[in-house]
């Protein structure tokens, strides 16, 4: 019966309240196409915010939903993930919730490899409390808590899943359809943490901090979208490539046409290979959307019932839990 349902099915009745143009409106469309293109079931799947723009997520879709606490979706997601491994759990967070308060859930969801997905979006700024600059804001961004510009070092949200050890890692942009559509499926069919980062546009406080790469104009050279197994090219009808330089150890920008054997093929099982293409600096080299690892684990909440299966019965009662340890008893007042 899931299989049938179409996007609107998992669109909820409440009002949609972001600022007009926001990003996470093209983000919401996505990913109810995305449930329903992958048979995905209402009331098998559960969506977990913390705070900020991003974290209205769970009141929009038709499914069950937690609005968590600053940070801590992570945390949720997990309980719900060991407490009932068949549940289909996404976190949606953003650059502030789940890099800064959040930095230590999220790590450690994901060297744990928690199945579930984690759709982050960035925007580079703090929108819900008024555009404060956020761990991933550029040097120099100018904001209400950096007047005379941002002098931080900002975290890069693949780098920093790649150091946790992720074992899926994936960019796309907010209203790339196609582009965002194919990364959310694949996050889907993961077994595992799957990490996704959205370059998501807040309209208000930073609107266009990625239109060197995002604008139509410029997509063919500033973009390079990666497919396992195919050749690392962008540019104009593919005119460019990416190719290694041994004597650096890193990627360098080779006439695709002119030495195709000398272009690198995508491996999304090449950690090293990841942390080059996410590492790129631009306007150098083009930003990699897609795919960009993509490793055979096994996933923690498996692990954790192969150890203990008698734990998937379940068969306990909740009282009964809380009574089998020691009980302190507090005596009335007046009383010994």
């Amino acid at each position: 019966m899931s299989a049938q349902l179409q996007a609107k099915d998992f669109a909820s009745s409440q009002e949609v309240r972001w600022c007009p143009g926001c990003g996470d409106y093209a983000v919401l469309k996505a990913v109810t196409k995305a449930l329903a293109d992958v048979g995905a079931a209402p009331e098998k799947t559960v969506f977990v915010s913390g705070i900020g723009c991003s974290s209205r997520f769970p009141y929009y879709l038709e499914t069950y939903g937690f609005h968590t606490i600053h940070g801590r979706a992570p945390a949720i997601a997990t309980g719900l993930k060991l407490a009932n491994p068949e549940l289909d759990v996404w976190v949606v967070t953003g650059d502030g919730d789940g890099l800064s308060i959040g930095g230590n859930h999220l790590l450690h969801a994901l060297r744990r490899n928690v199945g579930f997905k984690i759709l982050l979006f960035n925007n580079e700024i703090y929108g819900l409390t008024k555009g404060q600059y956020s761990p991933t804001s550029r040097p120099g961004t100018r904001s209400p808590s950096s007047p005379a510009g941002s002098f931080d070092s900002p975290v890069s949200p693949g780098a920093f899943a790649l150091g946790a050890g992720a074992k899926f890692i994936a960019r796309a942009i907010d209203v790339d359809k196609a582009g965002l559509g194919s990364v959310l499926e694949a996050a889907h069919g993961f077994d595992g943490a799957a990490f996704v980062e959205i370059f998501q546009n807040c309209i208000v406080y930073n609107d266009g901090v990625f239109s060197s790469f995002t604008e139509k104009d410029k997509a063919a050279e500033a973009q390079i979208r990666v497919e396992h197994g195919l050749p690392l090219v962008f540019g104009d009808g593919g005119s460019k490539g990416l190719a290694f330089d041994s004597k650096t150890l890193s990627l360098r920008v080779v006439d695709a046409k002119a030495d195709p054997d000398a272009v690198l093929v995508h491996d999304e099982t090449n950690r090293t290979l990841a942390q080059l293409l996410l590492s790129m600096p631009q306007p150098q080299f083009p930003v990699a959307l897609g795919v960009i690892l993509r490793e055979p684990g096994v996933a923690f909440e498996k692990a954790y019932y192969a150890a203990q299966p008698t734990k998937l019965k379940r068969t306990a009662k909740v009282a009964d839990a809380l009574r089998q340890t020691s009980v302190w008893r507090v005596p009335a007042a007046g009383t010994k």
